[in-house]
């Protein structure tokens, strides 16, 4: 098995996408890493973890900083002397009308899902450039291929991360190195309760797409098989892939359906 004894380190790890992935890899020997900011999570999933092998460790970090980035990869580092696979999954999005947001709410949203996942990258990169092995598995969004009304902030970090990891791919010289791209559509998982909203606050509200979303379980089990492939890229949606290929064929469209959709919930 792909992932069988391997040293994987998994951002924003405490749930949703994150707390499913750890708990599948766990299932399947991998020797996990969880990071997060919310410990009590962190230890139900530790736990949750801890039924399949006991190679499974904690590292509590605040993402949202370059410090906090540094020391988590510091830390994650030393509990198993190297790392083998990263899952750059932490992240938090939004719920606002561009008008109304404060510049300190897109700050906040870049730091988290653009360079937060930069910043680790960039100091593992060495290290695999050395041991000429590795993975990169950057989960970004269908919002970093299309705008979407009330997620100015986050569509715009997760195009950036698009931008980076893709052209990352494109100047890869690590020979043993595979960077994954994914973007999930809907999925069934709490972000929407954390979404910033205008003035940072959170939103605390399930959105019914998002509950009426591909099950977690599911999600995280296509993006195992791409990364056990080595895929460059992988779209995980539904209506939303529908409302992609209009976008690519019938932009005009595509501007009319996203904005009546998503603006019904004003």
């Amino acid at each position: 098995m792909h992932f069988r004894e391997k040293v994987i380190w998994v951002t924003g790890a405490s749930s949703g996408i994150g707390a499913e992935l750890a708990v599948q890899l766990a299932k399947q020997g991998g020797y996990v890493i969880l990071t997060g900011r919310n410990e009590q999570a962190l230890n139900e999933v530790h736990q949750a973890c801890s039924k399949y092998n006991e190679f499974c460790k904690i590292v509590v970090a605040d993402l949202s900083t370059e410090a906090g980035c540094l020391q988590a990869c510091n830390q994650a580092m030393e509990l198993f002397q190297h790392i083998d696979i990263v899952f750059l999954n932490a992240g938090v999005t939004q719920r606002s009308l561009a008008i109304d947001t404060d510049i300190a709410v897109y700050r906040s949203l870049m730091d988290i899902n653009f360079y937060a996942p930069l910043i680790i990258t960039k100091q593992l990169l060495p290290y695999f450039k050395q041991r000429n092995n590795g993975q990169i598995v950057a989960i970004s969004s269908v919002a970093g291929l299309m705008g979407f009304p009330l997620r100015s902030g986050y569509a715009a970090a997760k195009h950036a991360m698009k931008g980076f990891f893709e052209t990352l791919q494109t100047e890869n010289t690590i020979e043993g190195l595979s960077i994954t791209l994914v973007s999930p559509g809907r999925i069934n998982t709490p972000i929407s309760v954390n979404a910033l909203t205008k003035d940072g606050t959170p939103h605390l509200k399930h959105d019914e797409g998002q509950l009426n979303g591909i099950s977690v379980k599911v999600c995280a089990t296509k993006i195992l098989k791409a990364v056990a492939q080595k895929k460059q890229h992988i779209i995980i949606a539904r209506g939303e892939s529908l409302l992609l290929k209009i976008k690519w064929y019938l932009p005009s469209l595509y501007y009319k359906i996203a904005h009546n959709k998503g603006l019904k919930s004003l």
